[in-house]
């Protein structure tokens, strides 16, 4: 039997299948979300995410977000209660 991947892992392999980047980072922040607002426990609640794309090229910030929010999912991003991004070329 086959355990459940990460929140964190999803959202690395479908950054990395949708955007092919040079570079991406995801990190759970859930623990120092402790005792506020969307904190779950076992975490994976709270990430920042560092993507280096090609694919951002000419974006604005706001297309970029929007970029990354298609390339995982209403279902993926449903389960986030937080989304940090850091998004650059």
């Amino acid at each position: 039997m086959s355990e459940k991947m990460s929140v964190a892992k999803e959202i690395e392999m479908r950054l990395r299948e949708g955007l092919a980047p040079h570079s991406v980072e995801v990190v759970d922040d859930s623990e120092s979300h402790r005792g506020h607002s969307g904190f779950q426990e076992g975490g994976e609640s709270h990430f920042n995410v560092m993507v280096r794309a090609a694919a951002f090229e000419g974006k604005s910030r706001i297309a970029r977000h929007r970029l990354v929010h298609s390339t995982l999912g209403p279902e993926l991003i449903g389960r986030i209660h937080a989304l940090a991004l850091d998004l650059d070329v």
